[in-house]
C-alpha cells in the first residue's frame, strides 16, 4: 500500500511540483494539498496521512505553528522545506524543535547537482519517514540555565510551545518485511538483524579508561538529540567534544549558536586551527570535513573542503578516522540517530585502536540507520536510550 502524503505550501507551482515527484513513485501517493498551516492542521486530523511535507513561510498560519499543533494533537512525521539562508536555518531549527523530523532545501538544485538524484532523494526521505509511526510523545526537555543565555535566545525558545522537541519521541517501524542492503543504508530497520538490547544506565559499569576526547556523530533527528544530550553536561566537563552532524553550510553557524545559548559547556562551529579545550564542543562546519591532529597539547582541528564526490559533508567516518590516528583508544565515540551507515568504518578504526563505541538504541531514534550499522557490525559495546545517553556518558567519562 502506498504511503499517503499531504503536501503543504502556499505556492501553487511548488505544490504541483512536489506532488508530481511524490506521485512518480508507486510507493507514494499525495492524498491532498494545503495552502497554509491552518488547512494543514485540519487535513492532518481528517485524512491522517503518513507523511506531511511542510513549507515554513505561509499566510494565515506559518509552518512552525502548524507543526506544533499537529504534533500536539496527532503526531505525524513531517518533512520541512527550507531556504539555505541564515534566517532559513533559524526557522528550520525552530521547526525541528517543534516536532518536525527532517528537512530538505526548497530549491532542488541545493539538494543535489543532478536533477534525478534530487528527485530520488526526496522520494527516499519521504518513504523512510513514512515507514515510521509516532506513538508516544515525550515530555519537553526542561529549560537549562546557562551563562551563555541571552534575553533574545530565551524569548525565541519560549515561542516553541509544549510540543517542542517532540521529534525526539519514540518510533516504531511500520513494516517488518525483509529489506535490501540499499534499504538498510537509507536508514530502515533490517528485521534479519538480531535486536540489540538497550543498556540501562545502572547496567553500565565505568570501564575505567582514561579519555582525551568525546566524539558524537549523527544525522536525521540529530539536532534535537544533540540538544537533549549536551544541555545536561556541566560547565566543567573534562574533555573536548567533536560534533559531526549532517547539515548544510548555512545551518551550522546558527545551530552552534543555538546550542551555545542553551548549554553550560561552550559550543562553537569548528574553525581551522582551533586548539581543543576541555568543556568545549566543536561542531563540524557544513559543506566541509573536520579532521583532528595530535599536538603537544590536547590536539588541534583542521577544516578542509574534502573530496567533492563525498556523500556527506561533514562525514562522520572521516572525523572518526582522523581522531583514531591522533588519539588512538583514548576516545569515547557515540553514534546517534540518522539515515545510512556513515560512522561505521570510522568506528571500526577507533575500535581497533582500543576506543569505546556506543550507539543510540532503536526505540529512541528518529531513524535507526547509523546506530544500527554500528550495532550490526558488532562495534557498539552499549546501545543506549537518548533519555539516558547524557547520564551514561558523564558516568563513563568520570563526571557523574
Amino acid at each position: 500500500m502506498a504511503i499517503k502524503v499531504l503536501v503543504v505550501d502556499d505556492s501553487s507551482f511548488f505544490r504541483r511540483r512536489v506532488s508530481e515527484i511524490v506521485n512518480q513513485d508507486p510507493d507514494l501517493e499525495v492524498v491532498a494539498v494545503a495552502v497554509n498551516g491552518q488547512e494543514a492542521v485540519k487535513m492532518a486530523a481528517e485524512l491522517n496521512p503518513q507523511v506531511i511535507t511542510m513549507d515554513i513561510e505561509m499566510p494565515v498560519m506559518d509552518g512552525i505553528t502548524a507543526v506544533r499543533e499537529i504534533m500536539a494533537s496527532n503526531p505525524i512525521p513531517i518533512l520541512m522545506f527550507s531556504s539555505l539562508t541564515h534566517d532559513g536555518a533559524k526557522a528550520t531549527l525552530d521547526a525541528l524543535e517543534a516536532g518536525a523530523l527532517d528537512f530538505l532545501p526548497k530549491r532542488f538544485e541545493d539538494i543535489a547537482t543532478n536533477k534525478e538524484d534530487a528527485i530520488s532523494l526526496l522520494q527516499q526521505r519521504i518513504k523512510t519517514l513514512g515507514r515510521r509511526r509516532l506513538y508516544r510523545p515525550i515530555s519537553r526537555i526542561p529549560s537549562v540555565s546557562s551563562s551563555h543565555s541571552s534575553i533574545s535566545s530565551r524569548a525565541s525558545l519560549s515561542t516553541t510551545g509544549t510540543a517542542s522537541l517532540a521529534s525526539a519521541r519514540q518510533l516504531e517501524p511500520r513494516s517488518t518485511s525483509p529489506l535490501s542492503s540499499r534499504a538498510l543504508s537509507s536508514g530502515m530497520t533490517d528485521p534479519r538483524t538480531k535486536p540489540v538490547v538497550s543498556s540501562s544506565v545502572s547496567s553500565i559499569r565505568p570501564s575505567g579508561k582514561s579519555y582525551k576526547l568525546l566524539l558524537i556523530g549523527t544525522s536525521t533527528g540529530g539536532p534535537v538529540a544533540l540538544q537533549k544530550v549536551l544541555t545536561q553536561f556541566p560547565s566543567n566537563y573534562p574533555h573536548p567534544i567533536l560534533l559531526i552532524q549532517h547539515m548544510p553550510a548555512a545551518f551550522t553557524p546558527a545551530f552552534a549558536a543555538r546550542l551555545n545559548s542553551l548549554c553550560k559547556i561552550s559550543v562553537k562551529e569548528a574553525e581551522n586551527g582551533d586548539q581543543l579545550k576541555p568543556g568545549c564542543a566543536y561542531l563540524a562546519p557544513g559543506g566541509m570535513q573536520l579532521l583532528v591532529e595530535k599536538t603537544a597539547g590536547t590536539g588541534r582541528l583542521k577544516v578542509i573542503a574534502g573530496n567533492v564526490d563525498m556523500n556527506y559533508k561533514p562525514c562522520v567516518d572521516i572525523t572518526f578516522a582522523s581522531a583514531s590516528k591522533a588519539f588512538g583508544g583514548d576516545i569515547l565515540a557515540v553514534v546517534l540517530t540518522g539515515m545510512g551507515a556513515d560512522g561505521r568504518e570510522g568506528a571500526r578504526m577507533l575500535k581497533n585502536a582500543g576506543a569505546n563505541i556506543w550507539a543510540q538504541d532503536e526505540a529512541s531514534c528518529v531513524v535507526y540507520g547509523m546506530p544500527q550499522a554500528i550495532a550490526a557490525a558488532g562495534l557498539a559495546s552499549h546501545s543506549i536510550s537518548l533519555d539516558n545517553m547524557a547520564e551514561a556518558i558523564l558516568k563513563e567519562t568520570h563526571h557523574g
